[in-house]
């Protein structure tokens, strides 16, 4: 017989990271709520997201090493300043580092 090593049987998926709902939620909360910040964004084929039982939070990827979350600025908003306004936001919610992507401007 072959001893098997501990851990997930061989048909099942490893287990990711375990994100707490409430911080990704909250990570978006903040995000959003910066002046400037139009919404987020899901990256080009919706591959930027937290994965929770049931739903998704777009926009918002939990790491073990880092926090990142992506948005849609105002046309009106300065691009710098409101990215490092976000930032600031997270970065009094998480204690990971965290990185802010513009991914595009909302012409509106």
């Amino acid at each position: 017989m072959i001893a098997r090593p501990p851990g997930p049987a061989a048909d099942e998926p490893a287990a990711g990271p375990e994100v707490d709902a409430t911080l990704a939620d909250t990570i978006a909360a903040l995000a959003i709520g910066v002046p400037g910040v139009s919404r987020l964004h899901g990256g080009l084929f919706g591959e930027v997201a937290t994965y929770l039982p049931g739903r998704r939070v777009a926009g918002v990827t939990v790491h073990d090493e880092d926090v990142e979350v992506h948005v849609v600025l105002d046309a009106s908003a300065p691009i710098r300043a409101t990215a490092e306004r976000v930032h600031a936001a997270l970065a009094t919610a998480v204690d990971l580092p965290v990185r802010v992507v513009v991914e595009d401007i909302d012409p509106s």
